[in-house]
């Protein structure tokens, strides 16, 4: 391994070699932790490029060049090793990175950044807010925006790669003993679990259309046209390896969307919307609007929550619940944030019907009462009478 003093402060091991990232995982195959971050470039691309990952031990702080080993199986292994603890901050993209272009699930996480939230943090926090509060460390300025791609690197480069990783063992250890002490390094273990689970991180073709919010009160030729029109986006965008963005901007979906049933002529009247994208795609956008409804289709449509206009008590109650919520977990100090990770929030305030059973899974289970349980899935039956001194509210109406 390459031993370089380009950093001031810190020394570290720059890996860029199939023998030396050998040596480094002969050297690490029985630690006990591992400390690690990746520094990518996402821009302009489908694929993202993984440029850095770096990694902090008890043996030191390694900088290993992605760009330059075209294999990095040796250090794949220990990221999947569960007898090692993985030390991130907000990891949960760096495994996103990792599983949809190696299919490397890691193994045994401790997220300094959820871990947090447990004991009574804001979630999301950042990195450098949580190691100033922990630790007394302050850290640089960031550099986030970096040509990674870039060789060699700069001594700002390594810099701020190496304050990503340097603080990861203190606050692992000083939140471990916080989470211990409160009784919730089993919620916290339940919590990282999900990140085990590759269908966590499974490409949605039809996400990007769901999270729009004109595909509610669409006809379903309509609604049909906006999934297929994201997905084709999406397709092309894959076969160039070029961002969704180059192929179409998304600020013109919506006007595609209002238009397509007026015909070529509306589109090319828009005055938002450059002709040259209509000109070059009516052919894609007609057959994309004119094509049957797949049965496929119609499932996918079927999970789409009802769209509802709600009254403004239905708000109310909707709204108040959730401060109640979140009230509680300001009580026992845990943010009321994490407590809605994954949890569809969004289609059960719109859709009275529904109940997303995650937030009762788990360690969640521990933190709602049986009275907001049973309010959040009977909303209607939640009765708020107002005085001149107080709100009432009856759970069991």
């Amino acid at each position: 391994m390459k031993k370089s003093n380009n950093s001031p402060e810190h020394k570290f091991d720059l890996i860029d070699t199939p023998e030396a990232l050998e040596s480094f995982a002969s050297l690490h195959k029985n630690a006990e932790w591992l400390g690690f971050d990746t520094e990518f470039i996402g821009e302009r691309r489908f694929y993202t490029l993984l440029c850095l990952i770096q990694v902090s031990s008890d043996q030191g702080y390694y900088i290993i060049d992605a760009i330059k080993l075209k294999r990095l199986d040796p250090l794949f292994d220990l990221l999947t090793d569960d007898k090692i603890i993985k030390i991130t901050h907000a990891g949960e993209n760096d495994y996103r990175l990792l599983y949809q272009q190696y299919k490397l699930i890691p193994k045994n996480l401790f997220d300094t950044q959820v871990a947090a939230g447990f004991i009574g943090y804001r979630y999301p926090l950042s990195f450098a807010k949580l190691v100033g509060r922990e630790t007394n460390h302050r850290l640089g300025k960031g550099f986030t925006v970096s040509n990674w791609e870039s060789r060699p690197l700069t001594d700002k480069q390594i810099k701020y790669a190496l304050e990503d990783i340097i603080p990861l063992r203190e606050l692992h250890q000083k939140l471990t003993d916080k989470l211990e002490k409160l009784s919730r390094l089993d919620w916290f273990k339940q919590e990282m679990g999900k990140y085990e689970v590759p269908g966590l991180f499974e490409h949605n073709p039809y996400k990007e259309a769901f999270q729009n919010n004109l595909i509610s009160g669409r006809s379903t030729k309509e609604q049909v046209f906006l999934l297929r029109l994201y997905k084709w986006r999406t397709d092309l965008a894959r076969s160039r390896d070029h961002s969704k963005e180059m192929v179409m901007p998304s600020k013109f979906i919506s006007f595609i969307l209002k238009n397509i049933k007026s015909g070529k002529a509306a589109l090319l009247g828009h005055r938002r919307l450059p002709p040259d994208i209509v000109k070059k795609n009516w052919d894609t956008f007609k057959n994309l609007y004119e094509s049957p409804v797949t049965p496929e289709e119609e499932e996918i449509l079927a999970k789409l929550p009802p769209s509802t206009k709600l009254g403004n008590n239905e708000d109310v109650t909707f709204d108040l619940l959730s401060n109640l919520i979140k009230f509680h977990c300001q009580n026992i100090s845990l943010a009321p944030d994490l407590l809605f990770v994954g949890v569809n929030v969004k289609r059960m305030r719109l859709d009275r019907s529904y109940f997303d059973e995650k937030l009762i899974a788990g360690w969640r289970s521990e933190i709602m009462g049986a009275g907001i349980i049973n309010a959040l899935k009977n909303q209607n039956g939640v009765k708020i009478s107002l005085n001149d001194q107080e709100a009432v509210i009856d759970f069991n109406n």
